[in-house]
């Protein structure tokens, strides 16, 4: 379901066919310099502790494991690096907001993150993954404001959203719009999605395509003096 913005068939199909595509393992990064050279067009996906990116991201690519898939909250402590077809690239976040995880831990992810929003001249957008029983939280606040300081595109992804009932999902849109519209810098489309059903998962699929048929116009475009 997106709730902003509709795809054309074409878009659909162009989305199928890049992930349909081989998707291999890249790179695990804990620190600025082991992160793997920018090259194609990236994706990344940011959200609290298990709020479900290593499951979208195998419902995007159709493996079942190409992410490793925790149900221990704050396990991933590095950006794992996913490499698929015209060069794109996939970037699972770290997950924030578990209060068990050690500040020093959590102050160790948080400058990564930061570094890694502010340098990465190819990231095309963030997908900020909330959760659709929850919605926003008061920890979602930290990224969405380095996600504007940074001037990184970034849209919010609703996931799980098979858990809630259709008045509950369109209310949850509604609120979660409404919060974003205070914040200018980001996207203004909203996709509602769920790993175990595949809702949502085409239009992901095709917005991402759009993103990368985007890049590679910008890159075939002569520089203006």
């Amino acid at each position: 379901m997106s709730a902003v913005g509709e795809f054309s068939d074409a878009e659909i199909e162009s989305g199928r066919r890049l992930f349909a595509g081989a998707w291999h393992f890249l790179a695990a990064a804990g620190a600025l310099a082991a992160l793997p050279p920018m090259a194609g067009p990236e994706i990344a996906f940011a959200g609290r502790s298990n709020v479900g990116k290593s499951s979208l991201i195998n419902a995007l690519t159709g493996r079942r494991a190409l992410a490793r898939v925790s149900h221990t909250p704050g396990r991933t402590r590095e950006l794992i690096f996913f490499g698929g077809p015209d060069r794109l690239v996939l970037a699972d976040m770290p997950g924030y907001g578990y209060a068990a995880a050690a500040k020093s831990t959590v102050a160790a992810w948080t400058r990564l993150v930061h570094d890694y929003l502010r340098g990465r001249a190819t990231l095309c957008r963030v997908y900020l993954l909330v959760d659709a029983r929850h919605g926003l939280k008061d920890t979602d606040g930290a990224i969405l404001d380095a996600l504007g300081q940074a001037a990184v595109s970034h849209e919010i992804v609703l996931t799980k959203s098979d858990q809630v009932s259709a008045v509950a999902l369109t209310e949850r849109i509604e609120a979660v719009q409404a919060a974003m519209r205070k914040r200018p810098a980001a996207f203004p489309g909203l996709i509602a999605t769920s790993a175990r059903t595949g809702s949502g998962i085409a239009q992901l699929r095709a917005a991402i395509a759009r993103l990368v048929a985007e890049h590679g116009r910008a890159a075939r475009s002569p520089a203006v003096s």
